[in-house]
């Protein structure tokens, strides 16, 4: 398939251009988490892939709060102990959104009423309408 090579190719150019650093993580885990610097930090501009434009809105979409106002993609993995257990997390998370954003939504079919049906449904309506009216005040006139 042809669309599912445009996809890898989009990933392996993003797992390209991505710029990792590492910070300490936070939350527990004894002298570990004070002392290395395991979580990583991925970077990522997204103008900078040339997606096309329905997919770049979707990734946008998708991206949310983890899209700068500069339009880079910034991810954090910090769920585990490593590095490098870290840095395949972050990877594996920047791909899965990549394809997330790749998949086009399919389209609705706009549902087809018949004339008997049209005619149905305006009947209840009215049927619902007069028996709302007659819920009004009394007037005693």
């Amino acid at each position: 398939m042809s669309g599912d090579s445009a996809v890898e190719e989009a990933i392996a150019r993003a797992i390209a251009m991505v710029s990792e650093s590492f910070i300490t993580a936070s939350g527990p885990g004894g002298q570990n988490v004070n002392k290395v610097a395991t979580a990583v930090q991925l970077r990522l501009d997204i103008y900078a892939l040339r997606l096309s434009p329905p997919v770049f809105h979707r990734l946008k979409e998708l991206a949310g709060s983890r899209l700068t106002s500069r339009g880079e993609l910034v991810l954090a993995a910090r769920n585990f102990r490593t590095q490098e257990a870290n840095r395949a997390d972050a990877r594996d998370r920047l791909a899965a959104l990549l394809r997330e954003a790749h998949n086009l939504p399919e389209k609705r079919a706009k549902s087809r009423l018949n004339r008997v049906g049209k005619g149905a449904r305006l009947d209840s309506k009215k049927r619902r309408g007069t028996v709302k009216a007659a819920r009004g005040k009394i007037s005693l006139d």
